[in-house]
């Protein structure tokens, strides 16, 4: 058995495979959130272990004995440093965190400008991204910077926890913006641009390790309190984004995956890095041996989710009201920027409506105006990755997959192929897949990533939505006006002063 580990910013889940793919055990755990109207959005990473606990011991029920190898996925960016003797220092700063915008735009003047930190390291750092909270806590918390040992991202934390070994690994290090995503080495020039050159934050970085590594074996304690057998090995795990391809089988060319969660993202596998020329665009490493480009937005279904309360509706309003309505909502247009923004990267943008009218504003279009929202800020997202080629097949994961109508909008928005996994949880399954793989390699039958994936991930055929005629155009012309509304209201983004 294997077992699969997604540490989200919502909860932590857990899944229990065999070696042919079925599920054997399911298992879940909520998390709570510091949130402060400043933008600050933190966790204690000590709520992420009670969380991976309570969903490991649901998933694995009678069958823990049987666990030969597990890997955790983790929400990337966040950061969680510890002391000398390897305790927490303070809360864990998240992906979705704000406060760190000024630090972050601070950090890239000082190293020369966006062209310059784009063209010299291969990034280019966007708020949320784990380098600006560094800067940040030595700004306005000295006396914790100070004490610093050990950096980790959440997933880093909880294989610490797990083994009590510290590692990092290629696609969740991709996200600090202090690792080279062309030469796969942390770049000890941007920390020192933080810490003066002390020494400090290089000092404090783990070592690396491939998607083929083993981190450790289950320290015997958790092994007993996890009900797993002791003999379980930790593969190298990776971000959520990472783990989410290999779920989805986006470990070759050619393959789309689009997330629909609380932020949304799209990315595409590729054998060789992205030299990406706009800052949007994030060249990650792949956790499956290759790389990942990846475009992110913050405000997906949590935008959906508060516009719904707000109308006193339920998410069982959303297809019929989609089905009921016209692509671009009788002209209502809903920049959906809720939490600020990282694509485009407007950290204190704000949500604007626009194109009110007499006619218009209705609840029915209000929600479909967001939805539309969210939808074009992703897609706008995926024209960068590929580069204006039209895409003819996508993966869609997360809860907005859910969504029939929604799914329909993307097909006729696109006009892709929409699919949806058979496995919901794809973040899971893509640690499971890289637990089997890693085991494989340590037991000398190296079992490939697309081979595993070619098995294990299935797609939900009653799920899949074809592009209907007519509706591309009516479509580009909703997305042209909410690209028009975009730029008057962010002028900054036509000059290229952001990105």
């Amino acid at each position: 058995m294997y077992l699969g580990i997604d540490c989200g910013t919502q909860g932590t889940k857990a899944l229990l495979i065999d070696a042919d793919g079925k599920a054997h055990g399911r298992g879940y755990a909520k998390h709570a959130l510091i949130e402060r109207d400043n933008g600050a959005r933190e966790q204690e990473p000590r709520w992420w272990v009670d969380a991976l606990i309570a969903s490991v011991k649901q998933a694995v029920s009678s069958n823990g004995n049987e666990v030969v190898a597990l890997s955790v996925s983790g929400q990337q960016h966040g950061l969680v440093i510890l002391d000398e003797q390897k305790n927490v220092i303070r809360p864990a700063k998240l992906w979705n965190d704000t406060e760190t915008a000024a630090q972050n735009a601070a950090l890239i003047e000082k190293l020369g400008g966006a062209s310059a930190v784009l063209k010299r390291y291969g990034i280019l750092p966007l708020t949320g991204y784990t380098v600006s909270k560094l800067l940040w806590i030595k700004e306005n918390e000295p006396e914790n910077f100070a004490r610093i040992r050990h950096i980790l991202l959440p997933h880093e934390y909880l294989n610490f926890w797990l083994t009590g070994n510290i590692v990092a690994e290629y696609g969740d290090a991709s996200g600090t913006a202090f690792f080279d995503v062309r030469t796969r080495t942390w770049i000890a020039e941007i920390l020192d641009a933080i810490d003066g050159g002390s020494g400090l934050l290089r000092a404090a970085l783990p070592p690396l390790i491939g998607a083929d590594a083993i981190v450790g074996t289950v320290r015997p304690e958790v092994a007993a309190e996890l009900g797993i057998s002791p003999q379980c090995t930790v593969a190298s795990g990776g971000g959520d984004n990472m783990m989410g391809a290999i779920g989805t089988g986006n470990v070759r060319e050619g393959v789309v995956t689009l997330s629909l969660g609380t932020s949304s993202t799209v990315y595409s596998y590729r054998d060789t890095p992205l030299f990406a020329t706009n800052g949007s665009v994030a060249p990650f490493c792949s956790s499956s041996g290759g790389w990942l480009p990846l475009v992110c937005t913050m405000n997906a279904t949590n935008v959906v989710t508060q516009t719904l309360h707000l109308l006193g509706l339920t998410v069982e309003d959303i297809d019929p009201i989609l089905a009921d309505t016209e692509p671009g909502a009788g002209g209502l247009t809903f920049l959906p920027f809720l939490n600020g923004e990282r694509t485009p990267d407007l950290p204190n943008a704000q949500g604007s409506l626009h194109g009110i009218s007499a006619v218009n504003y209705s609840p029915a279009n209000l929600l479909r105006s967001a939805i539309e929202g969210v939808t074009f800020g992703i897609l706008n997202g995926l024209d960068l990755i590929l580069d204006g080629k039209p895409a003819t097949k996508i993966l869609v994961i997360g809860g907005g997959a859910r969504s029939k109508q929604w799914r329909q909008m993307l097909a006729d928005a696109t006009g892709a192929t929409i699919q949806v996994p058979l496995e919901d949880e794809a973040g899971c399954l893509g640690a499971a897949i890289q637990a089997m793989h890693a085991k494989s390699v340590q037991d000398g039958a190296p079992a490939s990533f697309v081979e595993l994936s070619d098995r294990m991930v299935k797609v939900d055929e009653s799920k899949t939505a074809e592009a209907r005629e007519g509706r591309l155009s009516l479509y580009r012309a909703a997305r042209y006006r909410y690209d028009t509304c975009l730029f008057a209201a962010y002028p900054e983004l036509q000059s290229g002063s952001s990105n």
